[in-house]
């Protein structure tokens, strides 16, 4: 399956909203960059907590322990078409830097919304910031060979989920 490729993007995002906001500068040549929106869980700190603790990264930027997990969402809504698929993948600075995202980076056809995102600190010794606007990694697009019977925005559990979402089981 061919990716498309930056004048592709911009063309679907105007056509049809496919990443918006749009922004020309987080465009490269096969894919889009991606930023974390202004709200994160983090993990409770104890059994007893809840599993989830929102936190607002517009209040206050975010330290990632090494080895803590958290979820996370892209400022950016993204409306795959039901010809097509994406892929989150981490941008490899990030990377780098001792962040790391699960492989749970796959978005199906016909899937609308912002993308929830599995983030953690594979540093030993050293934090690791998390700030509201930060690009942690990129979307890549790629035309299907044909169109599901069933896409996504008919089957999906997570279709049209806005902010970070954890699991639903």
């Amino acid at each position: 399956m061919p990716t498309i490729v930056d004048h592709q993007i911009r063309q679907l995002s105007r056509d049809m909203g496919l990443i918006e906001p749009f922004d020309a500068e987080q465009l490269n040549p096969a894919s889009y960059d991606v930023r974390i929106g202004e709200t994160i869980f983090t993990e409770g700190t104890s059994p007893a907590s809840p599993r989830w603790m929102p936190w607002n990264l517009l209040e206050k930027p975010y330290v990632l322990r090494p080895g803590e997990f958290i979820l996370a969402h892209t400022v950016e809504i993204v409306r795959v078409p039901n010809n097509m698929e994406a892929v989150f993948q981490l941008k490899s600075s990030r990377g780098r830097e001792g962040y790391e995202h699960a492989l749970a980076g796959y978005i199906d056809a016909g899937f609308t919304g912002q993308v929830t995102l599995e983030i953690s600190n594979i540093n030993r010794f050293h934090t690791l910031p998390i700030n509201f606007g930060m690009r942690i990694g990129q979307l890549r697009f790629m035309k299907l060979d044909d169109i599901p019977h069933r896409p996504y925005s008919l089957t999906g559990r997570y279709n049209n989920d806005m902010g970070v979402v954890a699991s639903k089981g």
